[in-house]
């Protein structure tokens, strides 16, 4: 699945290598780059806040920090 704006994204990075952009492409490129980059951050944190790592052995080795995350937000879900 291709996210609408990372299209519009490879399509004025296509065209500012040919042609450049106007200032208001600029700004468009500009925004829509911060807003997929959110949208990726946010994914990756919902990956890892989702995930739990197991050693070779299957002993469960979460960092605790990641464990404690896991909490809280399981707990804000719970209230």
């Amino acid at each position: 699945m291709v996210i609408p704006s990372l299209e519009r994204i490879n399509e004025l990075s296509k065209k500012e290598k040919e042609h450049g952009l106007t200032e208001a492409e600029k700004e468009e490129q500009a925004r829509l780059r911060k807003e997929y980059l959110r949208t990726f951050r946010g994914s990756v944190n919902d990956l890892l806040l989702n995930s739990t790592i197991v050693d070779p052995l299957g002993d469960d080795v979460t960092p605790e920090k990641l464990r404690a995350k896991q909490n809280e937000i399981a707990k804000e879900k719970n209230e």
